[in-house]
């Protein structure tokens, strides 16, 4: 039988980065368990924040990733118009874009089915973003 499960999860603030929230999404909805195959969708409720799966070992990626993102869209650009949320506004729209608001995850055997070095980011891009929502969707074949 197909079953859908649906959780709402609220991260907490984050600095500007890129955050491993793996165990945070895996935590906020135990229904996984019950999936023999399916997908799990995480979709993030924020054009100032993303998503995406990546590096989960050495925090150098998530440095470096900040770093190269960062100089590719500088705050200090001058010809931006939308300026009144501050300097780090517009950028991290443009950030935002260049990765995505959703993840689509397989579910193998009550399990995500990512790769051992594989982990799901928070990209945040703003300094002061606060708290973030992410709609958590399973679905699939349950026992």
């Amino acid at each position: 039988m197909t079953q859908f499960f649906q959780h709402k999860l609220r991260l907490p603030s984050f600095p500007s980065g890129y955050h491993l929230i793996t165990e945070e999404v895996e935590d906020a909805i135990p229904e996984i368990a019950l999936i023999k195959t399916g997908f799990l969708q995480v979709f993030i409720q924020h054009t100032s924040a993303a998503l995406t799966i990546n590096e989960n070992a050495d925090p150098t990626v998530r440095r470096d990733f900040q770093m190269f993102v960062n100089e590719l869209i500088p705050e200090s650009y001058p010809r931006f118009i939308h300026t009144y949320e501050g300097p780090d506004d517009m950028p991290a729209h443009i950030k935002a874009s260049f990765f995505d608001t959703g993840l689509q995850i397989p579910i193998s055997g009550g399990k995500l089915a990512m790769g051992i070095w594989q982990g799901i980011y928070l990209c945040e891009f703003r300094r002061n973003g606060g708290s973030r929502s992410l709609m958590l969707t399973a679905f699939g074949e349950t026992n």
